[in-house]
């Protein structure tokens, strides 16, 4: 059963700082947005999506590997500006969802822990994955020092 408890809690803990990292990107904007539909049945795996502050701040790239849903958005000029940003872990059963979350999936024992991508603005993303991965590209001056 620890096995459990540590795969549930580190896949909270993934989510959840990603969501921290996330806090800081409310004055970027959405440069672009990548949904790979290259899976045999036709369903998008992968989603990805490029936020930009300006030159001299580092871009940040959030990866959704898994999709198990990805609403459906209308296209925006870019870049994108975006008004809220915010990553939910979504536990797998027993345990409840968050409110704004339910009826979001049908919910069944072999569904696993996801995590839920809502992005506010005029170009909404609302997706639910497996995975999340937040990339932060190093600023200009560290990238441009040699290590």
């Amino acid at each position: 059963m620890t096995d459990q408890h540590a795969r549930i809690d580190a896949h909270r803990n993934r989510c959840t700082n990603a969501a921290l990292a996330l806090r800081s990107c409310l004055d970027h904007f959405i440069e672009r947005v990548a949904l790979d539909e290259s899976h045999e049945d036709g369903k998008a795996t992968t989603l990805d999506v490029w936020l930009r502050e300006g030159p001299s701040t580092p871009d940040v790239v959030i990866s959704l590997a898994g999709l198990r849903s990805v609403r459906p958005w209308q296209p925006a000029p870019a870049p994108s500006c975006i008004n809220g940003i915010s990553l939910t872990h979504l536990p797998e059963l027993p345990l409840p969802w968050p409110a704004e979350a339910v009826g979001r999936l049908d919910r069944t024992e072999d569904l696993p822990a996801l995590v839920r991508l809502r992005i506010v603005g005029p170009l909404e993303i609302d997706a639910v994955a497996s995975i999340v991965t937040v990339y932060r590209a190093p600023s200009d001056d560290a990238a441009s020092a040699l290590r």
